[in-house]
């Protein structure tokens, strides 16, 4: 019987992380702070060189963990407000919201830091467009935008529930530019995009 306690004993040992795994929650949602960057030349419009303005924004994803190593996330934010320029004027203020689905690895998973990498898919919605400065009062629109979003970043466990990342997204965005119905160019904006977030298991 003594064995027996003990044979017991050790199994539940060796049994009770895979248990505990088992058992782990695979969502994770994450809030944060993040901002999207354009390149700084974003090509020609109407004959003029184009650049658009940062903005910052509250953002929110949630994750899936497919396992330690691997999982599955989708990145929405509040919209993002801009200023397209042409020549350093201002001519267009824009609204954007910039969801990305993909796919992220992890390199140390249960480790209390672990760096990652990712890849996914990016809709990039333009709305609002509306003339100012030298376009003040034009008809302005923006085409919407697919393109490939990579990601990095590092995981900073503070407990079983809770973390904080640091993170990049480098997209591909690309739009293109109509004027009272005309197209003038397309604007090649492929932002990085970086921020911090803080995590939630449940």
């Amino acid at each position: 019987m003594r064995y027996l306690k003990a044979l017991t004993a050790t199994l539940l040992c060796a049994t009770a992380p895979a248990f505990a795994q088992s058992t782990e929650s695979p969502w994770l949602l994450h809030v944060g702070i993040h901002v999207v960057d354009p390149t700084s030349h974003s090509g020609h419009l109407a004959g003029m060189p184009a650049s658009v303005d940062k903005s910052t924004r509250p953002t929110v994803s949630i994750e899936y963990k497919l396992d330690p190593a691997w999982s599955i996330e989708a990145l929405a934010a509040v919209p993002f407000e801009h200023d397209v320029r042409l020549s350093g004027q201002r001519a267009v203020r824009v609204k954007q919201l910039p969801p990305v689905i993909g796919v992220n690895y992890r390199f140390l998973p249960g480790e209390r830091v672990s760096p990652f990498v990712g890849v996914g898919v990016n809709y990039t919605k333009f709305f609002d467009a509306k003339g100012r400065g030298v376009l003040e009062g034009a008809d302005t629109h923006l085409e919407s935008s697919w393109g490939i979003a990579w990601h990095a970043g590092v995981d900073i466990a503070l407990d079983p529930r809770w973390s904080f990342t640091v993170d990049a997204r480098y997209i591909d965005i690309d739009s293109k530019v109509s004027v009272a119905g005309a197209t003038v160019g397309t604007a090649h904006i492929d932002p990085w995009v970086y921020g911090v977030s803080v995590g939630y298991r449940f």
